[in-house]
């Protein structure tokens, strides 16, 4: 299991990953409701990471991809998820 530390560096990791692609950070952005300069003041809150894991968890792809760019478990930004700020709630999307 992953620690809470360790789901937040997973965090900061997605959004460093996230914002080197052109393709996906457009996508990123507006559905955070965020310009790129606020990036580095909001990687600093777990609720925000925890966003940017659902974000990454709602594109199979993309998950995938980053997960063999930083070398993780395909299940790994899934466990990092549940253990940020409402992680553990339930979506039924």
């Amino acid at each position: 299991m992953i620690s809470r530390d360790g789901a937040e560096t997973l965090g900061v990791q997605a959004l460093g990953w996230l914002a080197g692609r052109d393709d996906t950070l457009e996508s990123f952005l507006g559905a955070a409701g965020c310009a790129p300069e606020d990036l580095r003041i909001r990687a600093k809150e777990p609720e925000f990471l925890g966003f940017v894991l659902d974000f990454l968890l709602g594109d199979e792809a993309a998950l995938m991809a980053f997960c063999d760019d930083v070398g993780v478990k395909y299940g790994a930004p899934m466990q990092a998820r549940a253990m940020l700020p409402g992680g553990d709630a339930w979506h039924w999307t």
